[in-house]
């Protein structure tokens, strides 16, 4: 029998904060309620609470100042790459557009990794690729492909920061994923890239594998948008 592990106190004080920050309760620039007061709201002590905002602080969504008020800041200005992982576990209030311009920085970088990693090293390509023709129809077995594929196609590009990148959206890229590949369409677009990945990499044909995931993360893109458009219309 598994028991989910209880949240300690200071990640619960961090996320709430991070939650009444998205949902515009406490907007940029505006001032946190002082320590004592904000301590009682959230339900911790102000030791726990010091803790969870020299996180806040660290990751960008705040600037706190000694014997002053702490400030929000614009996070989509001065935040780091904690401000979106952050942002992912408080998935059910993720920002407009928030989805497709994750997808657009995908499409910016996937294809320079791909590229790299076909040549550099095309027989880890290849095997991570094997098995990709028996799939079926699971949308989760997908998903779990897709991610160990892109892992390895990050790390075999030689650049660690492409992996760091993608280890920061982990859960919420598998999320998305059984999402988008119970389209059929997406599973058909993504089997195809398979296969056309494979081969390039066989080949070693480093420009023709970036070209293929170019075309494949624009495809998907679009089949997102669409998806989004009928979900609202239901």
């Amino acid at each position: 029998m598994q028991h989910n592990t209880p949240q300690r106190p200071v990640d619960c004080a961090e996320e709430a904060i991070i939650l009444a920050i998205l949902e515009g309760r406490f907007v940029p620039g505006s001032a946190l309620p002082a320590e004592r007061e904000l301590a009682v709201l959230l339900g911790v002590t102000r030791p726990t609470l010091r803790e969870a905002l020299r996180r806040l602080e660290r990751d960008g969504w705040i600037v706190v100042h000694q014997g002053k008020s702490t400030l929000v800041t614009d996070f989509w200005v001065d935040g780091g790459l904690n401000v979106l992982s952050g942002i992912v576990r408080c998935s059910q209030h993720l920002p407009p557009n928030f989805v497709p311009n994750l997808l657009q920085v995908r499409l910016d970088l996937a294809p320079t990794y791909t590229r790299l990693a076909v040549e550099r090293a095309p027989a880890s390509v290849c095997a991570a690729l094997a098995g990709h023709d028996r799939l079926g129809e699971s949308a989760e077995a997908y998903a779990r492909f897709d991610w160990t594929l892109q892992k390895t196609l990050a790390v075999s590009s030689g650049n660690p920061v492409y992996a760091l990148i993608l280890n920061t959206f982990a859960s919420f890229y598998q999320q998305l994923a059984v999402l988008y590949f119970s389209l059929p369409e997406g599973r058909a677009s993504s089997s195809a890239y398979y296969t056309a990945l494979a081969d390039t990499a066989a080949q070693g044909d480093a420009a023709a594998a970036e070209n293929a995931t170019r075309s494949v993360m624009r495809q998907s893109i679009a089949l997102w948008q669409q998806a989004s458009v009928s979900a609202e219309q239901v």
